[in-house]
């Protein structure tokens, strides 16, 4: 494939992602490779390499009676995610502690208040909050902890900390807890302790917030994973004030 198919396939595969992350296609929902071609006006080609590529991020599964559909996390598949998010994310706070700059510790935390800020409002007015205002937020999300990972001066491993992070947060979580209401300052305290300087303080402040909520997030999620793989596609319109 030459730079133009590479360059759809790139589109097909941002398409997708968005896709999933934003709930368009529920967990357990087939995709039809054929639609998503004629709404980007490419071939089936790009499409089919963007699945490929997702599959081999664990975000889509294929098979020969059900096609390509977004892939359902087992509960032993969701504490992994966690685990490796947990390393991931602490090998980066260590380095940032090390390596970043006076202004990239400054900025990351500005980011996390403006994420504890979009948390906060989101939990007081939960009546305002639209499917984009929520994606918009988990966006944000993201961004702030890939900023901790810019500042490990490590590019892989923030490669791997974003493709981590789309397993472990996408609209469905956002469906199960509703609004949610974290600790006070829950980004700010992480931000200071990894821009403190201190490598130890770093490491413990960001074990503490990737553990938080993960037995709860397993208890939310249990009656789902344990429903036959036909009928786990989710009533988006039902689960809206779950």
């Amino acid at each position: 494939m030459g730079r133009q198919g590479g360059d759809l396939a790139e589109r097909a595969y941002q398409h997708i992602l968005d896709g999933i992350l934003r709930g368009v296609w529920p967990l357990g929902t087939e995709i039809n490779r054929r639609t998503i071609a004629a709404d980007l006006g490419v071939s089936v080609l790009p499409v089919s390499e963007a699945l490929q590529r997702l599959e081999q991020e664990l975000l889509v599964e294929s098979g020969r009676r059900v096609g390509t559909r977004i892939r359902i996390p087992s509960p032993q598949e969701i504490r992994g995610f966690c685990i490796v998010r947990e390393a991931l994310e602490t090998q980066a706070a260590r380095r940032f502690a090390e390596r970043a700059t006076v202004s990239e510790r400054r900025e990351i935390v500005s980011l996390a208040a403006d994420v504890d800020g979009l948390y906060e409002e989101n939990a007081e007015h939960p009546d305002q909050a639209t499917e984009d205002s929520l994606h918009q937020l988990r966006i944000q999300h993201l961004n702030f902890h890939l900023r901790i990972a810019d500042g490990s001066a490590c590019p892989y491993l923030r490669q791997q900390i974003e493709k981590n992070q789309h397993l472990v947060f996408n609209s469905f979580y956002d469906k199960l807890f509703g609004a949610r209401r974290l600790p006070a300052n829950w980004h700010v305290s992480l931000a200071e302790a990894v821009a403190s300087g201190n490598v130890e303080e770093a490491d413990r402040a960001t074990r503490k917030h990737v553990q938080h909520h993960l037995e709860e997030i397993m208890y939310r999620l249990e009656p789902y994973l344990s429903l036959d793989h036909g009928r786990i596609t989710l009533d988006r319109s039902h689960h809206k004030n779950v």
